[in-house]
């Protein structure tokens, strides 16, 4: 079942809840520029594995609310600490990815990991984001021909095929964020960092990464790995940013084996 849960004032975000009375809650975080649906192949298979299911579109982005600004890793890991109170979840599973599992290593360090069990990043955009000659590229295209911008990032997003229908549907998920929450979150990429974030990290902590990425360098894999204690990285070597949809039969795999 979809709600919305009031984070701010006059801002409410979108919040996927399914299978509310599974045995384990697992809270799925999405990357930029998408939303929750992006893991529509986990919630697919693992609500009928006995697990709960809760994916929340950050603001800005997918259903939730739209407000002009709030679009940093602060604000941004407040919202999700705001919706873990109203949820009343308790050791639950946090899953990021990309942007998300930026957002998520801030929850973790802001608020000592309130409520996680285990952590999950996956391909995350830490400890660092996008290059600057990257942000400039994407702000360009973000601000005077968003369509264009979805449509390189997709072309750059998978190392599988993916057919002209999953294209355009993935094009789609990008393209119900507003244009400024778009272009707001590039500029996180591009300024802030999450060094000092990492050794607060004291979750035990799965790293999921494709070896062909080309958003984020499976090195920033590595280096996760070497800062967060308490830590595993897993290669996906057939995936790119996305092992979620390129080996998502592996990837539901190993979440379950993972969350137990």
């Amino acid at each position: 079942m979809g709600y919305y849960v009031k984070v701010e004032l006059d801002v409410h975000l979108y919040v996927e809840d399914i299978n509310p009375n599974g045995k384990k809650a697992i809270v799925f975080l999405h990357g930029w520029p998408l939303n929750h649906e992006q893991f529509e192949y986990q919630f697919d298979v693992l609500p009928e594995m006995g697990y709960r299911c809760i994916g929340i579109d950050w603001r800005g982005f997918g259903k939730s609310d739209k407000p002009i600004d709030g679009y940093n890793y602060d604000r941004l890991a407040e919202d999700i600490r705001v919706i873990v109170h109203a949820l009343q979840l308790h050791n639950f599973i946090l899953v990021g990815h990309s942007t998300g599992g930026a957002i998520a290593i801030r929850y973790m360090s802001k608020f000592n990991g309130y409520g996680v069990s285990k952590l999950v990043l996956v391909d995350a955009a830490a400890p660092v984001g996008f290059t600057a000659e990257t942000a400039t590229s994407f702000l360009a295209l973000a601000l005077n021909d968003r369509p264009k911008m979805m449509r390189e990032v997709t072309e750059t997003f998978f190392f599988q095929y993916i057919t002209p229908p999953f294209s355009n549907w993935f094009m789609q998920l990008g393209l119900q964020a507003a244009g400024w929450s778009t272009a707001a979150i590039i500029k996180t990429l591009r300024d802030e960092t999450l060094y000092q974030d990492l050794q607060h990290i004291i979750a035990p902590t799965l790293i999921i990464h494709g070896v062909h990425d080309r958003v984020i360098p499976f090195a920033q894999a590595e280096e996760l790995n070497q800062q967060i204690r308490n830590s595993q990285l897993v290669p996906f070597h057939y995936s790119g940013h996305g092992p979620f949809w390129e080996e998502r039969g592996k990837f539901n795999e190993l979440l379950k084996q993972y969350i137990g």
